[in-house]
């Protein structure tokens, strides 16, 4: 049988099809192109890296205290010098008359203990009245001893010049995926640079790669980033590019939105060496019930995470066993969302990131897991 030709409206409703299918392929094509000019704003190439080579292995210490010093050794009171033995007076001498009793113990009303250190020994009182409990609160307020500085082993962390940190990866993408991951921390003056290079698949052919800079400055504060970039690299497929600019009082988005810039505010490649640096700062920040909350900036907005302290875990690397603190974020990864990050702190290694677990929704999820001793700079 032949095949039935269109008619006139048929003709018109493929030539309407046809115009359409044409509209769309059109419109993805500059979508495409599009994006790709948000992805990398003004077209610009990756900052430069600083050059640093990295000679020998961090050593695993026990962290200093920081938090909650051990009191300051007092000697402590010594006791009373003890009388003399009672000389029996002769028969012609006057006998005196016997010594008062010493008040019985619940005659005082009840008080703190006094504490044992005090600085000075104290003399005995003369009357045979007790204390007040005033007296005793004014006492043990003066004999407490004052807070001491610090010892020298016991102060806050200082950075080492720069340090690199190798990962092995795992996690899932359609299935299992295999790769690696490396941050290095340069420092050059009060200059410095933070790079997060991440590659899914062989180091020859990977299928995915994507590198996260970010370039600023020093403070007391920690990092203060002036800038971001962000290159990614899908096999057969261009690179996507992305950049963002930290000024002032402003964060300028990757499609050239400005922003107010929010206190302390980090970027992607940033964050995890911010919050090493505080938390070698300020160690009781890892406590395990607590919260944690950091801002950050991401190519296509600015928001305020906050992060729940969970208890202390193991976690078995190629070098040993290492005690390490979980953050785990309070925003759930949701689909076609930003990114969440779970994070494993070891105080033993400096408070470095020893586990990164990334996680885009729950079928999508890469597991960064330290793979040797963290590397540094002569």
């Amino acid at each position: 049988m032949p095949p039935v030709m269109p008619t006139g409206r048929g003709h018109a409703r493929v030539r309407l099809a046809m115009v359409v299918a044409v509209i769309g392929l059109h419109l993805w094509v500059m979508r495409e192109i599009g994006q790709g000019m948000i992805d990398f704003g003004v077209n610009a190439a990756m900052p430069p890296r600083m050059e640093v080579t990295f000679a020998r292995d961090m050593d695993i210490s026990a962290p200093p205290e920081v938090a909650a010093l051990a009191p300051p050794v007092v000697a402590p009171l010594p006791a009373a010098p003890l009388a003399p033995a009672p000389v029996e007076p002769a028969a012609s001498s006057p006998r005196k008359p016997p010594r008062a009793p010493e008040p019985p113990q619940d005659a005082a009303p009840a008080v703190e203990p006094l504490p044992a250190a005090v600085p000075e020994p104290l003399a005995a009182p003369l009357a045979v009245e007790p204390p007040t409990p005033q007296v005793l609160a004014d006492l043990s307020t003066s004999a407490a001893p004052s807070p001491v500085a610090p010892a020298a082993s016991a102060e806050p962390f200082a950075w080492p010049a720069s340090t690199r940190i190798t990962y092995e990866l795992t996690g899932n993408y359609r299935g299992e995926v295999h790769g690696d991951a490396k941050v290095e921390w340069v420092r050059q003056g009060a200059r410095y640079q933070v790079h997060l290079d991440v590659t899914i698949g062989p180091s020859f052919a990977p299928v995915y790669s994507r590198r996260m800079s970010s370039e600023g400055r020093l403070t007391e504060a920690g990092l203060s980033p002036e800038r971001y970039d962000e290159d990614s690299k899908v096999a057969f497929r261009d690179h996507r590019r992305a950049r963002m600019g930290f000024e002032p009082d402003e964060v300028v988005l990757n499609n050239g939105d400005r922003v107010a810039r929010m206190p302390g505010v980090q970027d992607s490649a940033s964050q995890f060496v911010q919050m090493s640096y505080l938390f070698s700062r300020q160690p009781a920040l890892l406590q395990p019930g607590r919260t944690f909350e950091l801002a950050l900036g991401l190519p296509r907005r600015q928001s305020l995470w906050i992060y729940d302290v969970r208890e202390a875990e193991t976690i078995y690397t190629p070098f040993g066993e290492l005690d390490a603190v979980r953050l785990q974020p309070r925003r759930e990864a949701r689909k076609g969302d930003d990114l969440t990050a779970e994070v494993w702190f070891a105080p033993s290694l400096r408070y470095l990131p020893v586990r990164i677990r990334i996680r885009q929704d729950e079928d999508t999820y890469l597991d960064l897991m330290i793979a040797r001793k963290p590397q540094l700079a002569n």
